[in-house]
């Protein structure tokens, strides 16, 4: 598993640091996992099934409960 931080993240989604932060407040984004103490980032499949998910034409309501899924999947992960 690769953990993507977050200028990766960014180049990957075409997105600000700004409206990234908004998605994630607005649950069309899961939050980053923390790597450090001082340090975060997102898992790399993670990020890929959300731009596919949008590649997709999936609408917002579909985004977030593919947000959910990921967030279940985190807990029984590992």
């Amino acid at each position: 598993m690769v953990i993507l931080r977050l200028p990766v993240v960014l180049k990957r989604r075409g997105r600000s640091r700004a409206a990234h932060y908004l998605d994630i407040q607005q649950g069309l984004f899961t939050p980053p996992v923390p790597i450090g103490l001082r340090a975060v980032g997102w898992p790399e499949y993670e990020v890929d099934a959300l731009n596919a998910a949008r590649i997709a034409g999936k609408n917002d309501d579909e985004i977030r409960a593919l947000v959910a899924e990921l967030m279940a999947a985190r807990k029984v992960a590992y």
